[in-house]
């Protein structure tokens, strides 16, 4: 039965087959002669990928950020429970004048140099000179250093 189908439609088949070749056949000589007559454009949009490609995957390994964990161990000085005495040796030993403890004070208390200056009623350059005398008389660069030393020389509760 099969093969009455084939002989009844074979020249049928053989036409269609013959057909589907010869558009094969012209696709691929049209792609040849596009490949031709287009070569320096085809070659430029496959350099500019490239570089496009590399452009991307540098700026991504550039950009990327660079975690990386550090453990630090620090000392925590704990004080006791008993109410706070002002250390006066080591404040006289600092040779800290009054308004230098009030802005040490201050920093102790989470304020900027703008808020501790409105609070005393002073002038912003003003507090950053106190501040800077007072990391010099604590030997100390940063001020989380300078509130941690102070409390634990008993200048600040």
């Amino acid at each position: 039965m099969t093969f009455t189908f084939l002989n009844k439609y074979r020249q049928t088949l053989l036409y269609g087959a013959s057909l589907a070749v010869l558009l094969f056949v012209l696709k691929w000589l049209e792609l040849r002669l596009l490949i031709i007559h287009h070569s320096f454009e085809l070659y430029a949009g496959g350099i500019a990928l490239l570089f496009t490609g590399l452009g991307i995957w540098l700026a991504l390994k550039l950009a990327r950020p660079k975690v990386e964990t550090m453990v630090v161990e620090k000392e925590i000085y704990v004080s006791p429970a008993t109410p706070f005495v002002l250390n006066q040796n080591a404040l006289n030993e600092l040779n800290l004048s009054r308004r230098e403890l009030d802005v040490l004070e201050l920093m102790a208390g989470g304020l900027s140099n703008q808020e501790i200056a409105e609070r005393l009623f002073v002038s912003l350059n003003t507090i950053k000179t106190h501040s800077a005398r007072v990391f010099e008389k604590l030997e100390v660069k940063r001020r989380t250093q300078a509130v941690e030393k102070a409390r634990r020389i008993s200048l600040i509760p």
